[in-house]
């Protein structure tokens, strides 16, 4: 039996066998969303063996799981980074335990800055694809072909066909674009803005990108969003900082819970 397994086994026992059909991943800022989860059962980080803690302000780390929009969510209401711990496959054992519980799908959210001038603050973006700037990866030292995984459609066509869907229900407006991994946790200096510009980004930040290469090593289909919190390094007289950030994230958050809500009933009709 394997960890993940004897994890899941745990969490059934701890919910009285509750049905996981997706996982939702929470970024920074944005944990206001487990309020709403019906008929929750909330289980610390700290009781599940193997579980990253989440160590970065804004992350609630807890594994809530329950019914969100009709759905059967596993919502981690935090990540560890891979800058806490130089581990880019930090939540590894999180995503296998999802895998093991039955879910088909994670839906992975971040905070980021944004590089297009259109898309401020406050905004939404539907992830399309991804540039791993960082060049690390989750899958090193990993055995077996297994490993070769193929990135096409990473992000699931069908999915963002259903968050595109959901947001005009919502009545909101939904960006989309190509999200670039930084190791952090320094924020990007102006002159790797604008490289990562020119390569073909759209939306810069510290997350997301090693969940969505283990995901789909593990076959689960994957949808991301990002709340965009800042422009990017350059783009503004404005200092970054993470403060604000976290202040941004709270703002646009009725923002977010819509969109996922909007998300996750056309996902249960």
């Amino acid at each position: 039996m394997t960890d993940a397994t004897k994890l899941a086994d745990y969490i059934q026992n701890r919910t009285g066998g509750k049905k996981v059909e997706m996982g939702l991943v929470l970024g920074s800022g944005l944990s206001g969303l487990v309020d709403l989860i019906e008929d929750a059962t909330i289980i610390p980080y700290e009781d599940l063996m193997g579980f990253p803690h989440a160590g970065v302000s804004g992350h609630s780390p807890n594994l809530v799981i329950g019914t969100l929009e009709g759905v059967h969510v596993a919502v981690f209401g935090g990540r560890a980074h891979y800058y806490e711990n130089g581990k880019p496959d930090t939540m590894r054992v999180p995503l296998e335990t999802l895998k093991a519980l039955g879910a088909s799908t994670v839906c992975l959210t971040n905070s980021s800055g944004s590089l297009v001038e259109a898309m401020g603050p406050g905004a939404q973006m539907l992830i399309t694809d991804h540039i791993n700037i960082s060049g690390n990866n989750p899958l090193i030292g990993e055995q077996g072909d297994a490993r070769f995984v193929d990135m096409v459609d990473a992000y699931d066509p069908k999915l963002c066909a259903i968050a595109r869907a959901g947001a005009q229900q919502a009545g909101l407006t939904l960006h989309e674009g190509v999200y670039a991994w930084f190791s952090g946790p320094n924020f990007e200096t102006p002159a790797e803005v604008r490289m990562a510009g020119i390569l073909g980004a759209d939306a810069v930040g510290m997350s997301t990108v090693p969940e969505v290469i283990l995901a789909r090593f593990l076959e689960l289909r994957v949808v991301g969003f990002s709340n965009v919190t800042n422009m990017g390094a350059g783009m503004s007289a404005t200092a970054i900082t993470h403060a604000q950030t976290k202040e941004v994230a709270a703002r646009a958050a009725q923002d977010f819970q819509a969109l996922i809500r909007g998300f996750l009933q056309q996902y249960g009709s």
